[in-house]
């Protein structure tokens, strides 16, 4: 048996279960899980907003840890690995699959979503899912690559971002932290972090942003006003709220490209002409990212061009009083920047 955090209702908190350690099959591989982060997403999951598969269920889907068991047919990773795990797993064979777009795989299941996740001792997955853990990347910045540094990344490359331009990222969390870094490792000119919490403005200027506190500023005319009035020519939206996508779309330059990330069950208004006909301006949406993505991530870190020593601000132990209370703060659009569990 072992200890696992777990949903047990929509709306409710997660509680502590004794469940069996899960058994693989050929193919399969068992990870005791070192590190798991804590994402805005499992606060959506624990508020029904975005629906699980199936309750209970164990959250959580950024994952590292080192390989405690190989199913038949396994050559690689081998016992004892450290990995970070990939957390869609696909069937690998369909036309999603194929042209290199997984995250629509009809037969897509997301770990800590629709299947069980993190938030526990091990986890099964397929061997495919494991991405070598370079000996020098600790684990929780290994775990929180899965996801946050992974989506950003996704989202910037969805951008068609080029060496030269501007960039606007609406949330200086876990994904904006890393999506500032590698704006500017692609060569964005200026990078302005757009924030209600000064202290996670100030980490995010110490990556090189340009801060704005949108407690104290409306953003679109500071970051008009920041680039002579013409705009940027990204905008990533990583909050999740209809106000801050519309800035983020109004705060677009001529050609702009605007890249909705955060998860919401609201719709926000936009100005069809002003805001998007009349600039020839992009609204474009981001989904998860890709296995072949994470490889690339690992060498900004092990090249310094991804810092993630900041980004963790909080690291509590697999109790669900812990984990409740970092949802919580996530709820709250609090000042912990990423929290990770460290069983």
């Amino acid at each position: 048996m072992m200890k696992a955090i777990r949903l047990t209702a929509a709306g409710a908190p997660l509680e502590e279960q004794n469940i069996p350690v899960p058994a693989i099959g050929p193919g399969d591989i068992l990870v005791r899980v070192k590190a798991a982060g804590i994402c805005h997403s499992d606060a959506h999951y624990r508020a029904g907003t975005s629906p699980v598969a199936f309750v209970p269920i164990t959250l959580g889907h950024e994952i590292a840890g080192t390989v405690e068991q190989v199913g038949e047919g396994v050559d690689s990773p081998q016992l004892g690995d450290r990995v970070c795990l990939h957390y869609l797993v696909s069937c690998g064979a369909c036309p999603a699959c194929a042209a290199g777009a997984e995250q629509f795989c009809q037969q897509g299941r997301m770990l800590g979503k629709h299947r069980d996740g993190g938030f526990a001792e091990f986890i099964a997955v397929p061997a495919r899912n494991a991405v070598p853990l370079p000996a020098e990347i600790p684990f929780d910045q290994g775990a929180i690559l899965m996801c946050s540094s992974a989506t950003s990344f996704h989202a910037l490359r969805k951008a068609r971002l080029s060496a030269g331009e501007t960039v606007a990222i609406f949330g200086a969390g876990g994904l904006g932290m890393s999506a500032v870094q590698l704006a500017r490792a692609a060569g964005a000119l200026d990078v302005y972090a757009v924030d209600i919490n000064p202290a996670k403005l100030r980490i995010a200027e110490s990556y090189g942003a340009i801060a704005i506190n949108a407690a104290e500023h409306d953003p679109v005319p500071a970051i008009r006003s920041a680039t002579s009035g013409r705009g940027v020519d990204v905008a990533l939206e990583l909050i999740g709220l209809p106000q801050t996508m519309a800035q983020a779309v109004q705060s677009l330059a001529v050609f702009g490209r605007a890249v909705l990330v955060g998860i919401s069950d609201k719709p926000f208004e936009v100005a069809s002409y002003t805001d998007l006909i009349g600039r020839e301006a992009e609204v474009i949406g981001c989904s998860d990212h890709l296995l072949q993505e994470l490889p690339i991530l690992l060498q900004f870190v092990r090249r310094r061009r991804l810092d993630l020593s900041q980004v963790i601000t909080q690291r509590v132990p697999l109790e669900a009083a812990a984990i409740n209370a970092a949802l919580d703060g996530l709820s709250r659009y609090g000042s912990e920047v990423r929290t990770v569990v460290v069983p």
